[in-house]
C-alpha cells in the first residue's frame, strides 16, 4: 500500500507505474483517492475548528457562570452540544472516507523498482545469469511421476480417491528424499546466520491482506468455514504476521529467519501434461526465508536471499538460472522479483523451483511494521525468498540425477540425511 502523501504529490508518477504494470482499469483509481484524500483532510479541519470553538465557548460558559449569568450560560451549552453532535456526525463520515480510501488504496500497485523491465506477463521476464552447465543424457529420462513410481515411491490414485487431484501419497525412499531435502535446506540457511522457526499454518484474515494482493489472495488461499482463518499458500505469511504492529530499534535489525510449513494452495487454471504428478498441487511442504530490514539495506538483501538458493541447488549439482520477472508478471505489493528455475533434462528447458521478493514497505505498511530509529519511527523493508520446495524441486533433482540404470545418484550432501546412501535403487 502506497503512502498518501506520495500518491497525493506525485499522481502522475503512480498512474504510470499502472501503465507499466498494464491495469489501465485501475487508473481512475488514482484521482477517486485524490477526491476522498481532499475531503478527508475537509473534514478533519471542520472537526478541528469545531472543537476549538466548543473549548473557547466552554471558557466562555464558565465566566458567566462565575458572574451569575445563568441563562446566557444555559445557551452557550446548547451551542456546545450542537457542536458536539455536529462533531459525532463528522466523525462518522471521516471514518467512511478513510476506509472507502484504504480499500481502494489496497488496490493499487506498489511502485516497481526502475530496473524491472517493462512486459505484460511471464513470457517477458528477461533471463539474467545461468548457474552450472546443463546436461541432457543420451538415455531417455521418463517423466517424473513415472521415475518415483519406479520406486514405489509415489502414489496418485489413492490419493485421489481420499482427497482428490492435486495431492500425493510420497513412499518409501522417494519420501526419505523429500524430508532430507527440507532437512538439508534448513541445516544450510541456518549456517548462513539464519534463525530456524516453524510459524503457525493458519493465520487471520488481516494478515492474509497484510501480506498480499487481493488478487493473489482469491487464486491462493483456502479459508476455514465459519472461522477467522486461512491455511497459508507460504510460510512467508505466517513468518511476515510475526511483526504485525511491532517497533524494533535499528540496532536490532535485520530480523532473518527460516520457516518450514505445509503450504496450501488453491492453484486455480492448472492444466496440461505438466500440471499431473507433482508439479502443480495444492499441498507441498517448503522451507523458506524472509527478512525485515531498514530501507537503504533491502537491495543488498535481495541480492543474498536469491543467492541462496542459487547456492543450495548447484551443492546439488542442478543446473539453475535466474529471470528477472517483468512488471506485469509482479504482483501488486512487488517492487522487484527474480524466479530461481532448474534444468529439466526431459524437457530440455529450465522451469521455476523458487522465487524472490522485496516488497518495500508495502506488507510493513499495511501491518504496521515500524523501526524505531534516532529520527523517530518509519516503516521497514520486508523480502522472501524460496529454500526450497519440494516435491517440485524433487523433479528436478531426479531428472538431473538420473543414471542409465533407473538408479537416482544422491549428491555427498545429502547422503548425511539419507543414512549415507550414495544412490537410490529398484
Amino acid at each position: 500500500m502506497l503512502d498518501i502523501k506520495f500518491l497525493r504529490e506525485n499522481p502522475e508518477v503512480v498512474k504510470e507505474n499502472i501503465k507499466n504494470k498494464f491495469q489501465e482499469r485501475k487508473l481512475p483509481l488514482v484521482d477517486e483517492v485524490i477526491e476522498l484524500d481532499k475531503e478527508n483532510r475537509a473534514i478533519k479541519q471542520e472537526v478541528e475548528a469545531l472543537r476549538a470553538d466548543r473549548n473557547k465557548i466552554s471558557k466562555q460558559i464558565g465566566a458567566m457562570m462565575a458572574q451569575g449569568k445563568k441563562e446566557e450560560a444555559e445557551e452557550l451549552k446548547k451551542q456546545v452540544t450542537a457542536n458536539a453532535d455536529k462533531v459525532e456526525e463528522l466523525s462518522q463520515k471521516e471514518k467512511a472516507v478513510e476506509e472507502k480510501m484504504k480499500e481502494i488504496m489496497m488496490v493499487i500497485p506498489n511502485i516497481i523498482d526502475p530496473s524491472v523491465p517493462i512486459g505484460k506477463d511471464d513470457s517477458e521476464n528477461v533471463e539474467l545469469e545461468r548457474f552450472g552447465d546443463p546436461v541432457v543424457p543420451d538415455f531417455e529420462i521418463p517423466y517424473h511421476a513415472e521415475i518415483m513410481e519406479s520406486f514405489d515411491g509415489l502414489d496418485l490414485d489413492s490419493a485421489r480417491k481420499v482427497a482428490g487431484n492435486g495431492f500425493y501419497y510420497l513412499m518409501g525412499d522417494i519420501a526419505r528424499l523429500h524430508s532430507a531435502v527440507i532437512s538439508y535446506a534448513r541445516d544450510f540457511m541456518i549456517e548462513r546466520g539464519f534463525t530456524y522457526c516453524v510459524p503457525p499454518f493458519m493465520i487471520r484474515s488481516n494478515v492474509v491482506t497484510g501480506v498480499m494482493s487481493f488478487d493473489e489472495m482469491d487464486a491462493m488461499m483456502y479459508k476455514i468455514e465459519g472461522e477467522d482463518l486461512y491455511l497459508i499458500g507460504t510460510s512467508e505469511h505466517s513468518m511476515i504476521g510475526k511483526f504485525i504492529g511491532t517497533t524494533t530499534k535499528e540496532e536490532d535489525l535485520p530480523k532473518t529467519l527460516t520457516s518450514y510449513s505445509p503450504c496450501f494452495r488453491k492453484e486455480k487454471g492448472a492444466h496440461g501434461i505438466e500440471e499431473r504428478g507433482v508439479y502443480r498441487i495444492h499441498q507441498f511442504e517448503k522451507q523458506e526465508m524472509i527478512v525485515v530490514c531498514e530501507p537503504e539495506e533491502s537491495k543488498d538483501w535481495y541480492e543474498k536471499l536469491w543467492k541462496n538458493t542459487v547456492d543450495l541447488f548447484r551443492s546439488m549439482d542442478i543446473p539453475v538460472r535466474t529471470l528477472e520477472c517483468c512488471s506485469g508478471d509482479l504482483a501488486d505489493l512487488k517492487v522487484k522479483s527474480v524466479d530461481v528455475e532448474a534444468w529439466s533434462p526431459r524437457q530440455k528447458k529450465y522451469f521455476e523451483v523458487g522465487s524472490c521478493s522485496n516488497l518495500g514497505d508495502a506488507q510493513a505498511r499495511r501491518l504496521g511494521i515500524r523501526v524505531k530509529g534516532k529520527d523517530g519511527k518509519y516503516f521497514a523493508h520486508t523480502l522472501n525468498n524460496t529454500v526450497v520446495a519440494p516435491p517440485r524441486m524433487l523433479i528436478a533433482f531426479l531428472e538431473n540425477n538420473l543414471q542409465a540404470d533407473g538408479s537416482v545418484r544422491i549428491p555427498e550432501v545429502l547422503r548425511p540425511y539419507m543414512g549415507g546412501k550414495e544412490k537410490i535403487e529398484k
